[in-house]
């Protein structure tokens, strides 16, 4: 018997808690784990006690056209990533791992390009992860360093990145 990775194991479970996500778009689902030993697990979905799109019957930002990727503020949803850093604790996540896994609402296919918005990478940033793991099929997937998305900082134009070097 041939066994799964053990990224492929952790995906696995992450895909699973996608199952309770309740947005229109797309569902995604995060653990973290740390030495092997799973620290929290989150799904997209509304703030506790408030309605969910799935509940609703309709996504806001679909409504006004927005298109993905652009003017978060208007959703409903607490993300996966934000949501198991919010049910863990810091001291817990240090070092650790984050598994990502995001399917279409509608179809139900694997998305081959799921990310973290600037949003969750901030929080996965402060959070202190190491990597984020992310599905790209049923088998595939990336690892990222969190460095990476430190270094490459979203929020700088190439000019003011240059300015603030001079400064140091």
């Amino acid at each position: 018997m041939d066994r799964i990775s053990k990224a492929n194991y952790y995906l696995d479970i992450a895909q699973t808690v996608l199952e309770r996500a309740t947005c229109l778009r797309r569902v995604y689902g995060a653990i973290i784990v740390k030495n092997d030993e799973i620290i929290s697990t989150g799904y997209n979905g509304a703030p506790r006690g408030r309605a969910n799109c799935v509940d609703l019957g309709y996504c806001s930002r679909e409504a006004m056209q927005v298109p993905r990727g652009e003017r978060y503020e208007l959703c409903r949803s607490v993300h996966a990533e934000a949501n198991a850093i919010i049910s863990a604790s810091r001291r817990d996540m240090v070092g650790g791992t984050l598994y990502l896994v995001g399917r279409d609402a509608r179809t139900g296919e694997l998305l081959g390009d799921a990310t973290s918005c600037s949003m969750c990478r901030r929080l996965v940033i402060n959070a202190g992860l190491k990597e984020v793991v992310i599905r790209r099929t049923a088998t595939e997937f990336d690892v990222v360093d969190v460095a990476d998305w430190v270094a490459e900082d979203d929020l700088l134009a190439p000019r003011d990145a240059d300015a603030i070097l001079d400064r140091q």
